[in-house]
This record gives C-alpha cells, sequence and structure tokens, in this order.
C-alpha cells in the first residue's frame, strides 16, 4: 500500500535518458530515421507522440505510401525508395497484401522494437528543451500521459521529423510557413495569394458491408447542407479512405495552432458526407453500410518548414539538377492544392511533374543554424514549391534514412552535421548509405572495401535479349505501345514484332531514346516508318534504325495503329525489362516553369505483359559483371546478372588468386523497384513479387555452406558469420524463385 499525507505539490517522475541521436517524430521518416542510425550503431531515442509509429501512414491516418512511383503514373521507372522504406513496403506485401493498415502498424512496430541500440518512447511529447548555447541543443524534455512520467534526454545530436517542426521551434531554427513570391527563387509556379500558401489537412472514414440495414443518425454538428461542397456529386459508395484526400481543409489558417479547429470542421464534413451518402435517397446500395471507422486526428500536410545550408527550389526538380551532395531521390510531381480545400471551386490539387528523378542534396537535412540538429520529413529545407514534391512518405522516408547514417557518422567521429560536407567525408558518408540500399540517382556504390571487386566473376548462364517468345495474348494498339530494351553503346539494334490487322491499316513504328542515359522520357526520335497492314492478316514487322547510341541507355521501341491492329505479347517477365504504353500528356497552358512531355508507363500485375520481339543484334547486357558496378537497381541498363530461362539452379563464382578472410556478404535481389506498393487501400495481388529470388545458397571454395535462406523476400540480405571464412571461392547458388522469371541478382558485396 501506498499512502501520502498532504504536500505542497509534486513533480512527476523524470526519468533521464543518454543516447548518440536524439530523433523527435515518429512518422515515416523519423521512423526509418532512427532504425537507419541504430542499425549503423549510434544509441538512438525515438520519442512519439502518438501511440503508433508511421504518422500519416499509420492506421490513425490510413495514408497511402507513396514517393517518387507516383501509383506508376509518371516516367520514374523502377523509382520506389530503396532502404528501410522499401523493407517496410516489401514486408509489407509478405504480410499484409491487402492493406490493412493495423498490419501496417505492427510492421513499423516490430522493425523499431527489435533494434537494441534503439529506445522508443511512445504517446511522448516533446514541450521543451534545454541549450548549449544559442547555436546547439543539449537536451529535450517530453511527457509521457499513458505513465505519468517525464523524460529528459540529452545527445550531441537530435532530429526533428515532428512534422510541425516542434523541436527547431523551441530550439530557435530559422524556418519558414507559407509560399515564397515567384520572384524569390525564379519560382513560376508559386500560388498567388489567391490560391493560398498552405496546404490544408485530410481526414479519412472508412465504411462497411454488415450484410443487413443500417440506420445512420447523425451528430448535431455534421454539416447539413452538402451542396456546400463544390464537388458534392462525386461522393459515392465506392470511395473511401485516401482515396477521399480532397476532403481537405485549413489552408487559411494557421496550420500549426488551429489543427484542432481544422479537425472540427473536417469531423464536420465527414458525417455530414455519411449522411448524404446514408439519407438522401440517392445511394439506395447504402443501406446495410455502417460507418466503420472515422480518423481522429487529421492528416497534415503543410506547416513549418526549415532553412537548411541549402533550399531546394522548383528548378532543382524540374531541371534534375545535379548536386555533389545529393543523398537521397524524389520523384512525386509538384502537387499543390487550393487553400479553401473541398470547399474550394477549383481543381483538389494542381500535380505537375519533372522528366525523371531529382536528387534531395544533404544541406537540405539540416539546420543552417542550429549547429546539432537534423531536420527530417516534411519539414526539411524546400520552398513551398518544392515541397510540393518533397513532402510525400516514401520521399520524407528516404531522405530520414540519409539523416540517420549522416547522425550515425557523426555520432561515431565527434562530429557536426555541416562537417560532413567536407569532400572525403562526404564520400564516405554516401558510401555507408548505398551500401544499405538507399539509391541516389547519379552515384554508384565504389567500394574499396568489398573484396567482390576484386574477384573474377563467372555465371553458369545468363540471359541474353534476342528473343521474347510470341506466347501471350494479342495486344490492341488503340493507343501506342513501346517495349523498353537497354541497350549497349554501339549500333541500334533492329527489332521484329508479330502483328495482325482486323482491317486494312497503317501501322507506325518508332525507335525513341531519352535525352539523359538514366531517364525514361522518350525525347529525341531516332527512327519512323509506316507500313500498310492488309486486313486479316498477320506478319512480322521490323524497325532496323540507321544509327548509333554513345551511352548505354533504354530505347523505347514503340507500334501504334489503332484499335484494329494488334501485336503479340510475351508471358516471359524479366528483370529489367518492361511493356509501356502513352497514357496522357502534360501540357502546361502557360508558363510555370514545366516541361511538356509523354506519360509512358506499365499496366500493374497481374496485368501487362512484355512485347513479343526479336532484335538483332541481341543486347547482351545482363551478365554477372553487373553485380560489382555498384547500382541495384534498373538505371540506363538493368544492372543485374539475370541468369539464362532454362538454367535450374544458377550459380555465381566469384575467385580470387589467393584466399581470402571474409565475415560479411551481402547480396541484392529483385523486388521489383518499378511497382509502387502502396502501404494500405489499394491491395496487391501478389504477396511477394515474381522476380524476387525464394531460395538461396552462398557456399565457400570448400563446398561448405555459409548461409541458406528459403521463404525469402527481401531486396537486401546481409550475412554476417559468427566465425569468417578464408577461402578463395565464394559460389552464389539461386536455387527456386517465387514466379516464372528468369533468377536475377543486382550485388554481391563481401567484406572482411
Amino acid at each position: 500500500m501506498l499512502k501520502e499525507g498532504p504536500a505542497p505539490r509534486r513533480e512527476s517522475k523524470t526519468e533521464r535518458l543518454a543516447a548518440d541521436l536524439v530523433v523527435a517524430g515518429g512518422g515515416l521518416a523519423g521512423t526509418c530515421c532512427a532504425i537507419t542510425a541504430a542499425r549503423a550503431g549510434a544509441r538512438v531515442v525515438l520519442i512519439q507522440d502518438r501511440p503508433v509509429l508511421g504518422g500519416n501512414a499509420s492506421s490513425e491516418v490510413r495514408l497511402w505510401v507513396l514517393g517518387a512511383t507516383a501509383h506508376g503514373y509518371n516516367n520514374n521507372r523502377w523509382a520506389r525508395e530503396g532502404g528501410v522504406v522499401d523493407e517496410v513496403l516489401t514486408e509489407n506485401l509478405w504480410r499484409n497484401p491487402e492493406g490493412n493498415p493495423v498490419i501496417f502498424d505492427t510492421i513499423l512496430l516490430e522493425l523499431a522494437s527489435r533494434e537494441p541500440a534503439l529506445t522508443l518512447l511512445l504517446n511522448t511529447v516533446v514541450h521543451d528543451l534545454e541549450k548549449d548555447g544559442p547555436d546547439a541543443i543539449k537536451a529535450v524534455r517530453a511527457f509521457c500521459s499513458q505513465n505519468g512520467t517525464a523524460y529528459a534526454v540529452t545527445a550531441p545530436l537530435f532530429c526533428d521529423a515532428t512534422g510541425d517542426g516542434t523541436v527547431g521551434f523551441l530550439a530557435g531554427a530559422a524556418f519558414r510557413m507559407g509560399a515564397e513570391s515567384a520572384s524569390e527563387f525564379g519560382e513560376r509556379f508559386a500560388p498567388p495569394k489567391e490560391y493560398g500558401e498552405l496546404l490544408g489537412h485530410s481526414l479519412y472514414f472508412y465504411s462497411r458491408d454488415t450484410g443487413r440495414p443500417v440506420r445512420f443518425v447523425p451528430p448535431g454538428f455534421a454539416l447539413a447542407d452538402i451542396t456546400q461542397i463544390p464537388r458534392w456529386r462525386q461522393f459515392n459508395t465506392r470511395d473511401i479512405g485516401c482515396r477521399l484526400w480532397w476532403i481537405e481543409w485549413g489552408g487559411r489558417l494557421d496550420t500549426v495552432h488551429d489543427t484542432e479547429r481544422i479537425k472540427w470542421e473536417l469531423w464536420r464534413v465527414v458525417y455530414g458526407v455519411w449522411h448524404h451518402i446514408k439519407n438522401s435517397g440517392k445511394f439506395p446500395d447504402a443501406a446495410n453500410l455502417t460507418l466503420e471507422w472515422v480518423g481522429q486526428i487529421p492528416g497534415k500536410r503543410e506547416s513549418r518548414r526549415f532553412e537548411g545550408p541549402s533550399m531546394l527550389t522548383q528548378g532543382d526538380l524540374i531541371e534534375r539538377r545535379r548536386h555533389d551532395d545529393a543523398v537521397a531521390f524524389g520523384g512525386w510531381s509538384i502537387d499543390l492544392h487550393p487553400a479553401e480545400g473541398v470547399y474550394s471551386d477549383r481543381p483538389p490539387c494542381d500535380q505537375w511533374h519533372a522528366k525523371g528523378l531529382y536528387g534531395i542534396p544533404y544541406r537540405c537535412l539540416f539546420s543552417r543554424n542550429i549547429r546539432n540538429l537534423f531536420l527530417g520529413g516534411r519539414l526539411i529545407s524546400a520552398s513551398h514549391v518544392a515541397f510540393g514534391s518533397t513532402r510525400v512518405m516514401a520521399t520524407c522516408a528516404h531522405a530520414g534514412q540519409a539523416a540517420g547514417i549522416a547522425a550515425a557518422r557523426c555520432a561515431r567521429d565527434g562530429l557536426l552535421p555541416a562537417d560532413l560536407l567536407a569532400p572525403e567525408r562526404l564520400i564516405a558518408f554516401r558510401r555507408e548509405l548505398l551500401r544499405t540500399g538507399q539509391h541516389v540517382p547519379g552515384f554508384a556504390l565504389e567500394d574499396p572495401d568489398d573484396l567482390a571487386r576484386t574477384a573474377r566473376i563467372e555465371a553458369s548462364s545468363r540471359f541474353v535479349l534476342g528473343e521474347l517468345p510470341a506466347d501471350g495474348r494479342w495486344l490492341k494498339l488503340d493507343r501506342e505501345w513501346a517495349q523498353l530494351v537497354p541497350v549497349a553503346a554501339g549500333p541500334v539494334p533492329r527489332a521484329t514484332y508479330h502483328v495482325r490487322a482486323l482491317k486494312a491499316a497503317a501501322l507506325r513504328l518508332r525507335v525513341r531514346r531519352p535525352s539523359r542515359p538514366d531517364e525514361h522520357c522518350p525525347d529525341e526520335v531516332l527512327h519512323e516508318r509506316t507500313i500498310a497492314l492488309a486486313a486479316g492478316k498477320e506478319a512480322d514487322v521490323s524497325v532496323e534504325p540507321a544509327a548509333r547510341i554513345e551511352t548505354p541507355c533504354y530505347l523505347f521501341y514503340g507500334l501504334a495503329g489503332g484499335a484494329e491492329v494488334e501485336v503479340r505479347t510475351t508471358e516471359r517477365r524479366v528483370t529489367g525489362l518492361l511493356a509501356v504504353r502513352h497514357h496522357n500528356d502534360q501540357t502546361p497552358e502557360s508558363d510555370i516553369g514545366v516541361e511538356a512531355f509523354e506519360f509512358w508507363a506499365p499496366i500493374r500485375r497481374p496485368g501487362g505483359r512484355n512485347l513479343a520481339v526479336r532484335l538483332d543484334p541481341p543486347a547482351d547486357v545482363f551478365g554477372p559483371a553487373n553485380v560489382v558496378n555498384g547500382v541495384d537497381r534498373p538505371t540506363s541498363g538493368p544492372n543485374a546478372w539475370v541468369a539464362a530461362p532454362d538454367d535450374p539452379a544458377p550459380k555465381l563464382t566469384l575467385t580470387w588468386a589467393a584466399p581470402q578472410t571474409i565475415r560479411r556478404i551481402e547480396l541484392f535481389f529483385d523486388p521489383d523497384y518499378d511497382h509502387p506498393l502502396e502501404s494500405v487501400l489499394m491491395g496487391h495481388p501478389e504477396r511477394v513479387v515474381p522476380f524476387m529470388v525464394k531460395r538461396w545458397r552462398v557456399t565457400d571454395g570448400a563446398g561448405r555452406i555459409l548461409a541458406e535462406r528459403d521463404d525469402w523476400h527481401q531486396a537486401r540480405a546481409e550475412v554476417v558469420l559468427d566465425s569468417p571464412a578464408v577461402t578463395d571461392r565464394l559460389v552464389v547458388e539461386l536455387l527456386e524463385s517465387w514466379g516464372p522469371a528468369p533468377k536475377a541478382l543486382f550485388a554481391v558485396r563481401a567484406y572482411a
């Protein structure tokens, strides 16, 4: 029994913690930052003010995770973010292809909880801090309402991933809120005042069919007049969750301090919408539907943005400028919304894409005036226009991972964030980042510690793209289709397709290439011809450009003939090969600083097929040397060793002239970086992508098994041996795949 008499006052129980890095904010950016830093050797405390991790991706908000893939809409091929965020999305596919947001919570919680160097404080709010002079933070103070405990957490380094920038604000870090003028950075897409300077919050709901009639009595605060919403006629019984992202409001208010007011207005809207669906009489199919869930906290888009030594702007995105300190990438559209949100009579968003991926500089990831503060998530150093793209969660997570590695290096070497800009340190930092699976466009991993780079590499077989067999269905050419073909420098190969015409028609064949070799936007026509097809006839048709290319890239071998012309497809799927179709155009009507171009994208699985094609000469770009080229996804080429389709158990052999001492081995498989892998609501037809190797084994020169895995489904496999292997040979055996695609491997690395 505990019994205390009266007291003048009492203090909360206080725990004092010390760490190398304190991460405030457990959204996807903060979570990936903390996990990445902990895996890199830092002692991390992750403070999250909610009961679960994930922020807008969690079951509390239920927004799908997206980034540069943009639902597969734009030209960013193989653009899904790497590292921990890809591990999360791939694991979610394995456990949760239905897109249950509660299961997604458990994946994030499990990943964080199993890191021994990471201390997780849930339901804990940072409310104050202690400075170490005018330009550094010494400690943060936080309180957990669930256990009545106050925390004082000291560290040499901090990362603010709170969204609103609580730590940066309290510390006095320079920040902005609202939109810059068009003249400040020369951003022609900067919004005028009448459009609004801030994006609002959104709040979602889910419904469920109970199998019997359900009555709904709206709360008194529900919106009574649904016609106040200009788009009210678009509400229906099918769209739920984040498909209703445009239930948004608050862009004219203070999106930090007016959040509760914004939430109540969004509740008014949501319950008013459901009242309309249930009780207006316009939706008889709603009779058995019940309101299963309504968000309790709104999903925030924008509030404070903090200033780093550099600020990302519209020009950086549209021109895809190269930054020597690039450590992450983005590729979502510049996506701005009218400030009135759901009450606006304007379109709910204005989205404009770049032709390819853009790099995110390290200088945008730490404060310019608080010397030990990293910036994570949507508050990184970017203008309002650039923020329209960088704000999405997979992009935030990818940049957060870079901050995590940076923090771990700083903690290890007693450095501050700005110290990593020194050229040699920056190279070492990015090298460590790339080792984790992070992709940075334009930068390959050059790792002097990787023993695989010094080995002779041989394979039991290799795939050579000479022919994709015509064993698939016929595909109507009601729009232009193209097979993306990776080619080496030299003469452009001749391509032959098998087509048929239901009526007499003209078939246009053309070959195009991108203006930048590592992008996938068909800018330049290399060859074009038109062929007359007779009605009811099948024929082989060829395109033979009299052209050379000087740099490896993907070429678009296109066909267009109308709905009466069909081309034969193939059932063969291969790592680094896609057929894409022209589905839309970007055509700005005024000079807003973006480019006009075509959008080309594949059909999602289980649909979508490669086109049956013969190449002369064959494209021999899938060889074993790719596993040490430092790029772990298709870019200007497939960057993978792909075995021959008829090789049942392909082997890759690494041989050294003298025995090597090997303690750690890394393998990188193909998780299909072209597939967006939305985390919730969409659902996926597979539990694992068909390009993934299911069962693999690594042996040494004496045939001893060093590692063996079954039911494998992740991109990156790391093997740490209990005792080092001393051998002059490693053999990687790809024993079984999840799908019919030839077995493939992006990288093999070996370390002492």
